[in-house]
């Protein structure tokens, strides 16, 4: 089963059997619906891909420690298994909406994941953001709120750095812009990709 890139031609009799001997049949309904919500949203504007695809995450993935869910420190986990066992971490939700946006045919050149601190619980998190252009003020996807807010109305959130397939960005001290590319990507975004691209 590879989602390195998603299209309907993954959601197959076969696929769907694979899930069900991998995960249970009480799951293969949130992936058929999975699949019908990526079909909505290939004809939207990007606006109505992010809610729809932000609304789907926080609605069908319960938030889940990795110490708990996958009994390691740290793992990212592939949208498969995020959706597969109903449960992820921050990362995992803006991973998962990411590759499914990325399916809806929104520009990987928008999205970045942004590693950030959440002020409120002190503590490390990711989010997804969103740029309609290179200058514009990002929206800021999060499992923590439900509603989409453009960046500076997220006072809640310190960018640390953000990247995506094409590259790896410093945060600037104010706001969540960016500088110019730093390197090719993260090992953890790396082996994500690979993972997936090796059906997991």
């Amino acid at each position: 089963m590879c989602v390195a890139t998603i299209t309907d031609d993954l959601f197959t009799t076969d696929f769907f059997t694979q899930v069900e001997q991998r995960y249970g049949s009480d799951r293969v309904e949130d992936f058929s619906d999975w699949q019908d919500t990526i079909n909505d949203g290939v004809t939207l504007n990007d606006y109505d891909k992010l809610n729809l695809a932000n609304q789907f995450a926080n609605r069908r993935i319960r938030f889940v420690s990795d110490s708990d869910h996958w009994h390691k420190s740290d793992y990212w986990a592939t949208p498969l298994e995020s959706l597969g066992t109903k449960g992820g971490d921050c990362e995992d939700f803006a991973i998962f909406k990411y590759f499914t946006l990325k399916a809806m045919g929104v520009d990987e050149s928008k999205m970045r994941l942004m590693y950030v601190r959440a002020l409120l619980i002190n503590e490390p998190h990711m989010v997804l953001i969103y740029f309609e252009d290179p200058k514009a003020m990002p929206l800021v996807l999060d499992n923590l709120k439900t509603k989409i807010l453009p960046a500076n109305q997220r006072r809640d959130l310190k960018p640390i750095y953000s990247f995506n397939g094409q590259g790896l960005w410093l945060a600037k001290a104010q706001g969540l812009g960016s500088n110019k590319p730093t390197s090719s990507g993260t090992k953890s975004w790396t082996d994500l990709v690979n993972r997936i691209e090796n059906g997991e």
